[in-house]
């Protein structure tokens, strides 16, 4: 499929002539100012823009700012357009984030150079991407196995907790609850570390995780150490390599799943918005899923008890905004409840007990 190029100027006929430039193999669309690009970046996405820098009302240095501010629209490679021969404008254009500058007016030759060099540039860093996140999704999936084999029904439990997770947070993102506080990157790193929340377990005693009746006080205090045993081996591994931000999530997840809203959870007892914001959300949607999965002293509660327990929970165990989101994106979490008959697959390997399983 042909690349998308937008081209930003306000110059009509310097417009044109870049359109006749590259109508041979790429999909050209045009703007007339930078207001203009940024709605067509955020309908359209192009593959490259190509901004003119002396621009009226917003210019393209500000008009990059813009599009480096979102997430979404960061990547996308910028190539500036420029008359002015100033070195000083050259390494502002630089240091703004563009890629590379061109000279106007254009040489066809070296303007189909440049953006073939940066198109293949762009696709080499976005392959690279796509393999880091398989790589890290791997050490989380590996991490939440060392989970299963101690108790196979937590594996399930946390690779599930993330999906709950991503559901619910999504839910919150459209519905502008914590507007400012939870941003797309933001949750795309709570969705990635939500089922590293449960990994301390794997320094509690088997005789007191799978134990199939009641704990005592003794035995709770020393799995409610599970959130700090995690917390300290997240942050451990985080720091050995603080690129992966994801892994700051996932200790603050691993830390405050348990703490309650009303201050009566634990390790901290932390109190409200004290809690971190993903570890709030990462709470409702453990809880969830660990209603529905079968424990050695209890069978797996039915859907309806498992999301009233939740509904109960407003205002003291959960945060109320949380749990409000979560009630009305009801079908959204009872359609990732699967059949006794489905089973999940991770990295080609079927799970089992596919009768306590949900996505």
């Amino acid at each position: 499929m042909a690349k998308q190029i937008l081209v930003v100027d306000d110059n009509i006929a310097s417009l044109k002539q870049i359109e006749a430039q590259l109508t041979s193999g790429y999909e050209v669309s045009l703007a007339k100012s930078g207001a203009l690009a940024l709605q067509i970046c955020r309908r359209e996405r192009p593959d490259l823009i190509l901004l003119d820098i002396e621009m009226p009302e917003m210019d393209g240095f500000e008009t990059i700012k813009q599009l480096k501010a979102e997430p979404s629209l960061n990547p996308i490679p910028v190539i500036f357009l420029t008359g002015n021969h100033d070195t000083a404008i050259e390494i502002r254009a630089l240091q703004s984030g563009a890629m590379d500058f061109i000279t106007k007016p254009a040489n066809k030759d070296i303007l189909l150079h440049r953006l073939e060099l940066h198109l293949q540039f762009a696709a080499y860093q976005n392959s690279l991407k796509n393999t880091v996140a398989e790589l890290e999704n791997t050490i989380v999936t590996s991490f939440a196995e060392l989970v299963e084999c101690k108790d196979y029904n937590a594996g399930i439990h946390a690779l599930r907790t993330g999906k709950y997770t991503e559901v619910l947070g999504r839910e919150l993102l459209a519905a502008g609850v914590f507007r400012g506080e939870l941003t797309e990157a933001e949750l795309e790193k709570t969705v990635r570390a939500a089922p590293l929340h449960d990994v301390g377990k794997v320094g509690i005693s088997d005789i007191i995780l799978l134990k199939p009746g009641p704990l005592t006080g003794e035995e709770f205090e020393k799995i409610k150490k599970h959130t700090l045993i995690g917390a300290r081996f997240l942050e451990t591994v985080y720091e050995r390599t603080p690129e992966q931000y994801y892994l700051k999530f996932a200790k603050l997840i691993a830390e405050g799943h348990h703490e309650r809203y009303d201050g009566k959870g634990y390790p901290q007892g932390l109190k409200g918005d004290d809690i971190p914001l993903c570890a709030r959300i990462v709470a409702v949607s453990s809880v969830f899923s660990a209603c529905l999965i079968s424990r050695a002293y209890r069978e797996a509660l039915d859907f309806e008890t498992a999301f009233r327990i939740i509904l109960d929970g407003k205002g003291t165990s959960f945060d109320p905004r949380i749990v409000e989101i979560f009630e009305a994106a009801r079908d959204r979490i009872a359609d990732l409840n699967l059949s006794q008959e489905t089973l999940i697959t991770i990295q080609g390997r079927k799970l089992r007990n596919e009768e306590n399983i949900g996505c």
